[in-house]
């Protein structure tokens, strides 16, 4: 039960990492993209951030047809446990990309205050 409990906590610290990373991750390297281009990088960061946040969710729970898999298989088997682990996973993800895009929204507000 010890180990079940550990392995079900890692996989949730991940999803989240995974989906803030690919956030910050992307945004980041569109600003230096925007850079060298001579974009404003923050707008293009911002812009990334928000367009992303979707694909970061299913990078970090694997891709999209694997939880909705494991979904049918609870819907369909009755296994409520793994529908409630999928939904935790999803919900973790989706908590972590969008703390990626608050995080690129601070940075923007942070860059705008410093400016003036």
């Amino acid at each position: 039960m010890v180990i079940k409990l550990a392995n079900f906590y890692t996989s949730i610290v991940h999803n989240f990492l995974i989906a803030f990373g690919v956030v910050i991750g992307a945004s980041v390297f569109a600003g230096i993209g925007a850079i060298i281009t001579d974009y404003p990088p923050l707008k293009l960061m911002l812009n990334i951030s928000s367009s992303i946040k979707i694909w970061a969710m299913a990078i970090a729970i694997g891709g999209t047809f694997s939880s909705f898999e494991v979904i049918e298989k609870g819907l369909f088997e009755g296994e409520l446990k793994s529908i409630i682990k999928q939904i935790i996973y999803i919900l973790v993800a989706l908590l972590g990309a969008n703390t990626g895009y608050s995080f690129i929204k601070l940075i923007q507000r942070c860059g705008e205050i410093w400016g003036n």
